[in-house]
């Protein structure tokens, strides 16, 4: 598959991705919140909400946590009333960037965004600058085991998976949006951990980054945005080359 996300890989080598469990729950409970208010709080019936509650109890989330965020989605509970937006922009050296948010205040949380874009190189851009550059995927993230990669590949290929990427001690699997919940029973059934499950932005091609100061600059920018509190996800459309990686 062209693109794959290579800042999906480097999160997960750096181990930077929702480091603090804090901020981890405030990024699940609103997802819970969002999902629950565009599909009903019946998880049988919202596949959405369905991954969700499964990401929340895989990141021990207390299930009152989780009854609670519900609850407040389906209007059965006082709570912020969150917004789901897509920024898009440019990086350094080009790179397209999109960043899924969360926010109460679209004002503020854009005037925050663009001020990290223009601090570190980018700029914040129109609606649709970017976002024909990407595709829509499942992306499952598990943990080796005792499965050869082989094997892992002939699992997830059946299942319905499109690929399969190799993470430090763990791996991506890639597939339709609507194939994820097939593949993801099927790793089950073959007593695979599965750490996280989700809808992502995948890049239909990269840009190729072979300037170390350059990948520092996005790498900076990246991480920026994912530290904001507003922000869910980030996806751009770069690939370090791996000498350079291994600097960073």
């Amino acid at each position: 598959m062209s693109g794959h996300s290579k800042w999906a890989n480097i999160k997960h080598k750096k181990g930077k991705a929702d480091a603090q469990k804090g901020k981890l729950f405030t990024r699940l409970g609103r997802e819970l919140i969002v999902a629950a208010k565009a599909g009903g709080g019946e998880p049988s019936n919202n596949f959405r909400l369905k991954i969700a509650i499964e990401n929340a109890k895989a990141a021990n989330m207390p299930n009152d946590n989780i009854q609670r965020a519900i609850k407040k989605g389906t209007g059965g509970g006082e709570g912020t009333n969150y917004e789901e937006l897509l920024y898009e922009g440019y990086g350094p050296g080009g790179v397209a960037i999109m960043a899924n948010i969360m926010t109460d205040n679209r004002n503020r949380t854009a005037g925050e965004v663009r001020h990290i874009f223009s601090k570190n190189g980018g700029n914040l851009g129109e609606s649709g600058c970017v976002n024909w550059m990407f595709e829509e995927k499942g992306q499952l993230t598990i943990l080796a085991g005792e499965l050869s990669e082989d094997d892992l590949m002939l699992i997830v290929l059946e299942a319905g998976a499109e690929d399969l990427e190799q993470v430090d001690e763990g791996f991506l699997v890639y597939t339709a949006p609507g194939d994820m919940e097939s593949v993801r029973q099927a790793l089950l059934v073959s007593g695979v951990e599965i750490e996280e499950a989700m809808i992502n932005l995948i890049p239909q091609n990269n840009i190729e980054i072979n300037d170390v100061d350059q990948a520092k600059k996005i790498i900076k920018l990246m991480e920026t945005l994912e530290e904001h509190d507003d922000v869910q996800g980030v996806y751009a459309n770069f690939d370090i080359a791996e000498e350079i990686e291994t600097e960073l």
